[in-house]
């Protein structure tokens, strides 16, 4: 056996199959394409991922999903243990703003109960939550 002389198998390579040459092939004339439409076309067999052949499409049928508050970042949340770590007697939203718990943007902030409070504090003008205000009272400090 030698490089030069190996073949396929018999049967294994199929020729294509030539269109478009006279009516005796059975594909000539239209190339086995039929009439008009866009496969028939030159270039024109892909249509757009999605379409539907004018119909209204699946993504433009359904109903849009989700939505963003803007009012989302006029409340800043800030988390209990983070308040331990101010020195002020009486923590109120400008003194959370003045320590860099707050955005910029806010216009009020939120105590969220996230770990614990070590120190009693006492808080001013800031809203909390109900497990949050639990464990200010709890630590000792007050809520107004």
């Amino acid at each position: 056996m030698r490089l030069n002389t190996l073949k396929p198998a018999a049967g294994a390579r199929k020729a294509g199959v030539r269109v478009g040459r006279g009516i005796g092939s059975g594909l000539g004339k239209t190339a086995g394409r039929g009439h008009k439409g866009s496969y028939a076309r030159t270039g024109k067999g892909k249509i757009k991922a999605g379409f539907e052949g004018g119909q209204m499409p699946l993504q433009r049928r359904l109903p849009k999903v989700g939505f963003r508050s803007r009012k989302s970042h006029e409340v800043s949340e800030v988390l209990l243990y983070k308040l331990g770590v101010l020195d002020v007697e009486v923590i109120d939203f400008e003194a959370l703003r003045a320590a860099g718990l707050v955005e910029k943007r806010a216009e009020r902030a939120k105590i969220v109960k996230k770990g614990e409070l070590t120190r009693a504090i006492k808080l001013r003008g800031v809203a909390t939550t109900a497990g949050a205000r639990a464990a200010i009272e709890a630590a000792g400090g007050s809520v107004e």
